[in-house]
């Protein structure tokens, strides 16, 4: 098998479509793939939150950016048709879990529809070898185990945004199946399940590290819902290296990749929130820490909430290269570096790809 410069070499010179590259994991998504020498065009709504990393990393110039709605048909079917790409990466999601809970129906319809109508302009517009479609560790019927979910665990969900991820599966195992392996030529479809993500340039509300961000910048109360809830905090980069990983199978023809890949931290590393909030802030260095407390206003989360990747390890070569000390780590100074001076962002972010690439790749 090569290295994996090489692998992720394939990207140089290849049309990517990217839908989602306004958020968070998008952003970072989108600017690797810039680095790697890929040709990369956008699709999303325009940034939600103020500040957002699209605007911090003034990526509109160097991405081809369509500002449009996955739930839109006829502009999924027609983008496709224009940009005509190599690979398609699907990240264009409702991802707030509260906010599932205040609107279902565009959950659903963002979600599971947004999801069919990217897998049925790829069978419109044939021509792209390859997809990678983003989902989520949420997408798994949740038990409260302690052993991480695997690929061939019973999908389920008891909000809407779980259930609409379990549901977004469905639709790519459909699609597989019955329909983009018989295009000609077949595209090859796979599905990716991270963890919960941390790193600089998110501000969504009601994740922990905005939510702390927010608190040690503006004097505020932080507020946490679930101090003692386990979850696979895993860096951002560590996500965006399993699709790019992942997908770079795909573009080589390997069809046995067309399927479903968890892609979460090592074993040891799924931590409680407060465990989370007491690393980041014990390297935030911009203040003196906020007072913090408890609230139970919010709706039921789950406790526990673990990943088992080791098929991705054994059958991809992946593997996080950050253990979670170094994940919170890396993030504090990434935010710390933006609020010092946000015009530093562009050059904080490329810094921390080329460190995690050295991890790779070493020279």
């Amino acid at each position: 098998m090569a290295g994996l410069k090489d692998q992720l070499g394939i990207y140089d010179r290849t049309r990517v479509l990217l839908f989602g590259h306004t958020g968070f994991v998008g952003g970072w998504l989108a600017l690797w793939l810039h680095r790697l020498g890929a040709e990369v065009h956008g699709f999303a709504l325009p940034p939600q939150d103020d500040p957002n990393l699209f605007d911090a990393l003034d990526l509109g110039k160097q991405v081809a950016h369509r500002a449009a709605d996955v739930r839109a048909r006829e502009a999924v079917v027609e983008t496709l048709r224009s940009v005509r790409p190599d690979v398609v990466f699907h990240l264009a999601a409702q991802s707030r879990v509260r906010r599932s809970y205040l609107s279902p129906i565009e959950t659903f319809e963002t979600n599971v529809m947004g999801t069919a109508h990217v897998l049925e302009a790829l069978r419109a517009a044939p021509g792209a070898r390859a997809c990678v479609v983003v989902t989520s560790d949420k997408c798994y019927e949740n038990l409260e185990q302690e052993d991480g979910y695997r690929e061939t665990d019973r999908l389920g969900g008891g909000d809407a945004y779980s259930a609409s991820k379990a549901c977004a599966e469905l639709v790519v195992s459909c699609y597989r199946k019955a329909f983009l392996d018989r295009c000609y030529p077949p595209v090859l479809v796979a599905s990716a399940r991270a963890g919960n993500i941390i790193g600089g340039g998110d501000w969504a509300e009601d994740r922990i590290v905005p939510d702390c961000v927010r608190a040690l910048t503006s004097n505020q109360t932080l507020r946490l819902r679930n101090p003692q809830a386990v979850r696979p905090w895993q860096h951002v980069l560590d996500a965006a290296f399993g699709y790019l990983l992942l997908g770079a199978h795909l573009l080589a023809g390997r069809d046995d990749c067309a399927e479903a890949w968890n892609f979460g931290p090592g074993a040891d590393d799924p931590k409680t929130v407060a465990a989370l909030v007491a690393r980041f802030l014990e390297h935030w260095s911009e203040g003196k820490p906020p007072p913090v407390e408890v609230a139970a206003d919010g709706p039921a989360e789950t406790g526990q909430l673990r990943l088992d990747s080791s098929k991705a390890r054994e059958r991809l070569g992946w593997q996080p290269r950050l253990a979670f000390d170094e994940a919170v780590d890396w993030t504090a100074q990434w935010y710390g570096g933006f609020y010092r001076s946000p015009s530093t962002a562009l050059d904080t972010t490329n810094a921390q790809i080329a460190r995690f690439e050295e991890r790779l790749w070493p020279r």
